[in-house]
């Protein structure tokens, strides 16, 4: 007897997932994956999205400013645009953006800022000195940093011959272009200016050079003076330069000033007159000077000025140059000799004399020379109509 349900003629039960018949087209479509997790609360809220944008907006600034900074290295280490070499100033107090912006007009440097930033990177704002530079062609930003850093700026030059007046050494310093301002109201005294060569850079001013050479003499003068001989004939120091001074306008050799500033003392010694010619042409002319082509007149050896050596007893009032280190120094210690006399020998130099016959002696050799000079003059100007006028005219102020 069969079970109910379990017969053979009993319904079968339905399995737990059917298939279901499926088309091709169905067959083929990809099934779906598996969904991704449902985000957070936390995930969705503001500041982590405001943070997110921030830390991606940091990485970018921060790859922007390290490619900024190379290529901003690489211009400011790199060749400069200029050509050629030319000089370049900076004025006493100029900061680093005005110096900046100067270089790019000139066309000295490609970018004042990156040549900023490039300064003040290296530590160098408050370190840029004045003064008046050279900068070469294709200078780097770098290079131009570091020279006028250096403050190795542009030297110039002033040179004041020894035996200068001072109305003469002031013209020169008016007229050099390299220094600035106005000359200062007054002139030192005669003989008070340093005769050297004054080194200094542009924008100097007029005043302070003159400053600085009054200094210097000051302190030379001082210096010789205070180890003088003991029995030097000179009351004080302006006794001391003016005598310098006429030893520094009586000869230009080296070797032959502390023999001429003997011949002075022993004159003064002795109280004779001085005789300088020297004297004679300031007592005339003053810190002008005299002019090269006016010779000196017998009448101007018998003119009575307060510096005419001629006729006045003992030295003059003041100086009649400046006189250098070395007239100066044959002042202070000159030659022990007993020389009274000394006259031109035609070299350049001079011939001495202790004896008035001996002097006279050397005076007409003196004026032979000078003869057969004027002599040999028009002889040899003689086959040359064109220069026999002025050759006549020299000879005739040479002889007077």
């Amino acid at each position: 007897m069969n079970t109910p349900g379990t017969g053979e003629g009993a319904p079968r039960a339905a399995p737990a997932n059917p298939i279901v018949p499926k088309s091709a087209q169905e067959a083929l479509r990809p099934e779906k994956g598996t969904p991704p997790p449902k985000r957070s609360r936390a995930s969705r809220n503001q500041i982590v999205v405001f943070m997110n944008f921030m830390m991606s907006a940091l990485v970018l600034l921060i790859l922007a400013a390290g490619a900024a900074l190379y290529f901003g290295k690489q211009e400011f280490n790199g060749e400069g645009p200029s050509t050629a070499a030319t000089t370049f100033l900076v004025k006493p107090s100029t900061g680093v953006q005005d110096i900046a912006e100067q270089l790019e007009r000139r066309g000295l440097i490609s970018d004042g800022r990156i040549f900023r930033m490039g300064v003040r990177a290296y530590g160098n704002d408050g370190t840029l000195k004045a003064g008046e530079y050279e900068i070469q062609a294709g200078a780097s930003m770098y290079d131009i940093m570091e020279l006028l850093r250096s403050g190795k700026s542009v030297q110039y030059s002033l040179t004041i011959p020894e035996g200068l007046t001072v109305e003469q050494a002031w013209a020169r310093i008016a007229e050099n272009e390299a220094l600035s301002g106005d000359m200062p109201a007054e002139m030192p005294a005669e003989g008070m200016l340093a005769a050297d060569t004054q080194r200094f850079t542009r924008g100097l001013t007029r005043e302070q050079i003159v400053a600085k050479m009054i200094t210097d003499q000051k302190q030379l003068v001082e210096t010789i003076w205070a180890r003088r001989s003991a029995d030097l004939p000179l009351a004080d120091i302006n006794e001391f330069v003016t005598l310098a001074s006429i030893v520094e306008k009586e000869t230009a050799r080296a070797d032959e000033r502390t023999r001429v500033a003997a011949v002075f003392i022993n004159r003064l010694n002795k109280g004779m007159r001085l005789q300088s010619d020297p004297t004679i042409i300031y007592g005339i002319f003053g810190g002008k000077g005299k002019p090269a082509d006016r010779p000196i007149f017998r009448s101007d050896i018998d003119k009575p000025t307060p510096y005419n050596t001629y006729t006045i007893k003992g030295l003059p009032p003041t100086p009649i140059a400046n006189p250098g280190r070395a007239s100066l120094e044959a002042v202070a210690n000159p030659s022990k000799t007993e020389d009274l006399y000394f006259v031109a020998d035609g070299t350049g130099g001079h011939v001495f004399a202790q004896t008035l016959d001996e002097h006279n002696k050397n005076v007409a050799r003196w004026r032979a020379f000078q003869r057969k000079v004027v002599e040999d003059e028009k002889s040899a100007d003689e086959t040359d109509p064109a220069k026999s006028d002025s050759t006549t005219t020299n000879a005739i102020k040479k002889k007077n």
